[in-house]
Parts: structure tokens; C-alpha cells; sequence
């Protein structure tokens, strides 16, 4: 099984056990105002949600829950290749930890060789991600309206990039 530390956290394959901290996030409106469905109404939604995760991870998807301070507070990594995705708990945002991860589940992608582009879908409102995407390397290659309808309410994409070359040349630069 697959870990990662950073100077803060634990990534790491998901646990049936994370379904109810998991829970606190998936079901608030908050945490998921950008997420790809609508807040889950019940605990075995999110433990379904879960356990497609394990199975995810068994085949071998990079996909990570994120620990802080012995706390799950979310995920970070790639549910299918290139596509990387994160959610966090609301009370952990503007703390620099989303950076930490989603910088560490790329580290370990292009480390490991499992894909030479990382892409990302985001909503063209949801600047926190746009800043936290362009601040890790990412480019933004192109859009699209209309790619997501949750809950009744169409969502918009902005779709970014980063190159496994653009990725190791700025840590090079930065050493």
C-alpha cells in the first residue's frame, strides 16, 4: 500500500473507516460547491463513494485520502489518470495544505512514471483551485460550457495542464 508523508501529511490508500470523516466533507454544500455531484444525503452514499475508492486503489489508482494531524480531512490524487481531482474540509482551507498535497500526488505520479501530462477540470468560478492549479504549473489549454449539470444547475469547464517536463524543470529550478 502506497504512502506518502510530506512535512505535514499522510497520504494514503482509503479505509472503510474515513466513510464518516469523509462524510463530514461529502455532505456539506460548502466543500462540495465544486465538486463533481451534489452533497451526499446519507452516510452510506459516502461509504459507497468510499469503498469505489478501495476498489480504485486495489487496481492501482494513485488516488489518496489526506490525514492532518492524525484527522482524514479529505483526498487528493487521480480516481483515472491523468485526471487529478481534490477535495478538502472546509475549516483546513487557506493553510496551504491543498497545495501540499495535490504538489505531492503529482510528485508521485511523474516519480513513478504513470503519465507524462496531469490535467484538471475546473469551474471558471471556482478561483481558489484556478490560483492553487497555476501556482503548482499549470496552464490552461482550453474551455467548454455546459460539461456538467449538478443538481439541476450546468457548470462551465476550464481545463488545465502540467507536463511532466514543466513539472521536474521548476523543481529543478527551485533546488
Amino acid at each position: 500500500m502506497t504512502e506518502i508523508r510530506t512535512e505535514r501529511l499522510l497520504l494514503r490508500h482509503a479505509r472503510l473507516e474515513d466513510a464518516e470523516p469523509l462524510h463530514a466533507i461529502f455532505s456539506d454544500p460548502v466543500a462540495m460547491r465544486w465538486w463533481s455531484s451534489v452533497p451526499h444525503e446519507t452516510r452510506d452514499q459516502t461509504r459507497a463513494w468510499v469503498e469505489a475508492m478501495m476498489a480504485g486503489n486495489a487496481e492501482g489508482a494513485p488516488d489518496f485520502i489526506v490525514e492532518w494531524n492524525d484527522r482524514t480531512i479529505g483526498k487528493a490524487g487521480f480516481w483515472k489518470l491523468p485526471d487529478i481531482g481534490y477535495i478538502l474540509h472546509p475549516d483546513t482551507w487557506g493553510q496551504g495544505l491543498a497545495r501540499e498535497a495535490v504538489g505531492a500526488t503529482i510528485d508521485h505520479v511523474f516519480a513513478n512514471g504513470l503519465t507524462d501530462i496531469v490535467t484538471a477540470d475546473v469551474d471558471p468560478e471556482n478561483g481558489a483551485s484556478i490560483r492553487l492549479l497555476v501556482r503548482l504549473g499549470f496552464t490552461c489549454i482550453g474551455s467548454a460550457e455546459h460539461t456538467w449539470n449538478i443538481g439541476g444547475e450546468w457548470k462551465d469547464s476550464l481545463y488545465y495542464a502540467l507536463a511532466r517536463v514543466a513539472w521536474t524543470s521548476r523543481l529543478s529550478s527551485v533546488s
